[in-house]
């Protein structure tokens, strides 16, 4: 199993992942450890995780971090952020607890503009809760609370939440990425990268949306879920910037 540290920067605790083999989620938090070690702020930044396997990071990061209630991360975020508005404050969030959960609570921080950043891992299921369906699961794919697989009529169709929020005025910077494949990966560490700078420059709301996989609750091995994720995520969820101002 892949280890959550890099013993040149000490960004993350010396043990052993527990995410499932495969999950990108420890690919994700090493590249925000990277990025705040990089930008020489880890000492002034506070992560906001939200719950799941969202939550495990907690296990591994060595800066400082707090667990919100279900769905209220991007509050709890406005609250750190406006008490202490020299800290780096951002979320870790999956699809159920920012687009459904938490859904009200994630659109209001944007369309309010607060200079927070906002990671959001769109695997397109609820992960540790048992797989069930979320706003973001595919039309025709299953979970445990669609076994017949998601259908337009009864569950509606897939919520897009960066194109979402880039309805609202005041996000500053919304971009889709993928860590998918190394290119990839370097994309999302760029895109990481630049939501923390727009908060230190002051500019506001910032969310990185990181389409994802979960090869356990989609009962597939790690090598097939990245086909799935360039065979029917990626085309529902295409990657690149959608808004930068």
């Amino acid at each position: 199993m892949e280890k959550v540290y890099s013993r040149t920067t000490g960004i993350c605790k010396d043990m052993v992942s527990g995410f499932c083999p495969g999950c990108m989620h420890g690919t994700v938090i090493k590249l925000i450890g990277e990025v705040l070690d990089e930008m020489n702020v880890m000492d002034k930044t506070a992560a906001v995780l939200g719950i799941g396997c969202c939550g495990l990071n907690m296990e591994y990061m060595t800066y400082d971090n707090t667990t919100a209630p279900h769905g209220r991360a991007c509050a709890v975020a406005t609250g750190i952020k406006r008490a202490n508005p020299d800290t780096l404050v951002y979320t870790y969030q999956g699809d159920g607890d920012f687009a459904s959960i938490g859904l009200g609570e994630s659109v209001s921080a944007a369309n309010r503009g607060e200079n927070i950043s906002v990671i959001f891992i769109n695997n397109g299921i609820y992960g540790m809760t048992g797989g069930q369906m979320a706003p973001t699961t595919l039309l025709g794919m299953k979970a445990s609370t669609a076994p017949k697989g998601r259908i337009a009529e009864e569950h509606g169709y897939p919520m897009h939440m960066c194109e979402i929020l880039n309805q609202l005025t005041a996000p500053a910077y919304l971009e889709r990425t993928s860590c998918n494949t190394p290119a990839n990966v370097m994309k999302t560490k760029k895109a990481i990268r630049k939501a923390f700078e727009n908060q230190l420059n002051g500019k506001g709301f910032s969310m990185v949306e990181i389409v994802s996989n979960c090869p356990t609750n989609w009962g597939l091995d790690p090598l097939d879920s990245l086909k799935f994720i360039e065979e029917k995520m990626l085309p529902e969820y295409p990657l690149g910037v959608i808004r930068d101002k």
